[in-house]
């Protein structure tokens, strides 16, 4: 199996490089997010014309989140166990929607922004996160042997030389220590980061703002990852990301993560 992730930042303004990447790729499994879209406004019926399934979770033009399959698409899951709400009145915002997919469980996740350090989002976020975890151990301890992929839009770097310039985040959100023990909390709770198992080289990046030069600087961001399972991890034979994909007309500010699995 070819497992991708890809923040695609409106499904709808980029539907025909979306189809493009599917037919050159060869990956099988597509876990989108910020598709900035309702379910029904989802473009679904080129990717259904190349043969792939399409689950998705949206209620507007904002948040978004999509899987697409090629390999069986079951069991679909719209938020996860205890995941919290926001806004006035609170809701579960459309960030994260799990499938079956040729036997693994992929989860695609698109984690709030946290906007601030002194918003009510921040506490958002790590609140999100700290679910997250708490739903992830759950399914571990559940099922030891389970094959389930967490893969996404983080909105966090790591890692100092996940960001092109630790000094311009000081006191920024995606850096905070805080923010950095809720992503390092879903290890704990026994999962693996295996994009950067396979990827480990310093300042590779996935996202680069559309100001400022950013793509032709190389002032990026490492912020889409996928955690996976025990079972799983050991499965993923390769990683790659897909730097060519910030080029051309139109892109998302996000390029495609992607996973080779074997059977």
């Amino acid at each position: 199996m070819r497992l991708a992730t890809w923040n695609i930042n409106s499904i709808r303004a980029r539907t025909e490089r979306t189809v493009a990447f599917l037919e050159r790729s060869g990956v099988d499994v597509l876990a989108l997010q910020e598709t900035k879209c309702t379910d029904e406004q989802f473009p679904r019926e080129p990717f259904e014309a190349l043969g792939y399934e399409v689950a998705t979770s949206g209620f507007s033009q904002w948040n978004g989140v999509a899987v697409l399959s090629r390999v069986g698409l079951q069991d679909v899951e719209v938020g996860f166990p205890g995941m919290p709400t926001w806004g006035e009145p609170a809701a579960a915002e459309a960030r994260a929607l799990g499938a079956t997919c040729g036997g693994v469980r992929v989860w695609s996740l698109y984690v709030p922004n946290g906007r601030e350090v002194d918003d009510p989002h921040y506490v958002y976020k790590l609140d999100w996160l700290a679910r997250l975890r708490d739903a992830a151990e759950g399914w571990l301890v559940a099922d030891p042997q389970l094959a389930a992929a967490l893969v996404g839009d983080w909105n966090i770097a790591p890692l100092d030389t996940d960001v092109w310039d630790p000094a311009w985040f000081a006191g920024r959100t995606h850096v905070t220590p805080a923010e950095r023990a809720a992503f390092t909390a879903i290890a704990e709770a026994g999962w693996t980061e295996v994009s950067r198992e396979h990827l480990p080289a310093e300042h590779t990046y996935t996202y680069w703002d559309y100001q400022r030069l950013r793509f032709p600087r190389n002032e990026g961001m490492r912020i889409d990852l996928t955690y996976a399972t025990p079972a799983l991890a050991a499965r993923v034979r390769g990683a790659q990301i897909v730097r060519d994909e910030r080029k051309g007309k139109a892109p998302s500010d996000h390029v495609p993560v992607v996973l080779d699995i074997a059977d």
